[in-house]
């Protein structure tokens, strides 16, 4: 198993709201996104009462979940300014959705406990220290036999696979905002911190869905 990739920590764009705007301009055209999101719905329990999705960004993955579980309640999480104002032009008047402005790179606030914790190319913005603390922190969050769903932007295994990546997505270079890391690693930690069937259901080059389930009961 390779080692985390050191990264800049120090680098995100995502306070700028032109860099956030320009996000939501082009997040329709991620290529392959809709089998990745139609894939994490596959794994959402039958029965949500709660859910929480990290770094909501302008709601998509929200509104996808909330179409396929109507009932449950949700609480949506980010601290982008631009972020913030297309949640709240889409979901204030929703009494269902509660949207809470919090920065994740720091840990997580007192939310309650939930079904599901969902994000979508979110988490690779925080260090790699960061990503394997808020891992634990989610699992915390979690009720047992609770899921976590990550669709998530990791890193390619060598330059030429990562260049090829971004030949396919019509990129140049690579956001300096995106703190990349290897899929094999991330799994690895999600099993450490207690997830069980821990697993990647889905990939297209960088693009992946991870996931893991809290236990019903702790292990003896």
């Amino acid at each position: 198993m390779s080692s985390p990739t050191p990264t800049p920590v120090d680098v995100n764009l995502w306070s700028s709201a032109d860099h956030s705007r320009d996000y939501l301009k082009r997040a329709d055209s991620l290529p392959h996104r809709g089998e990745g999101e139609a894939t994490l719905l596959e794994f959402l329990p039958a029965q949500v009462g709660r859910v929480l999705d990290v770094g909501s960004g302008g709601g998509r993955l929200l509104s996808l979940v909330k179409a396929v579980r109507p009932g449950a309640q949700y609480v949506a999480l980010d601290f982008s300014s631009a972020m913030l104002q297309t949640l709240k032009d889409s979901f204030a008047s929703d009494t269902s959705t509660a949207i809470v402005e919090h920065d994740f790179s720091r840990p997580l606030p007192e939310l309650g406990r939930f079904d599901a914790v969902v994000s979508s190319f979110a988490i690779h913005h925080v260090s790699h220290e960061r990503k394997r603390c808020l891992y634990g922190e989610i699992f915390s969050l979690l009720n047992p036999g609770g899921v976590f769903l990550n669709l998530e932007h990791v890193a390619s295994p060598s330059v030429a696979l990562h260049e090829q990546f971004l030949r396919a997505t019509g990129r140049e270079t690579e956001d300096p905002s995106n703190k990349l890391l290897d899929l094999e690693v991330q799994l690895a930690w999600l099993r450490q911190v207690g997830f069980t069937d821990v697993d990647c259901h889905w990939k297209w080059r960088e693009l992946a869905v991870l996931a893991g389930v809290k236990p019903l009961q702790a292990a003896a």
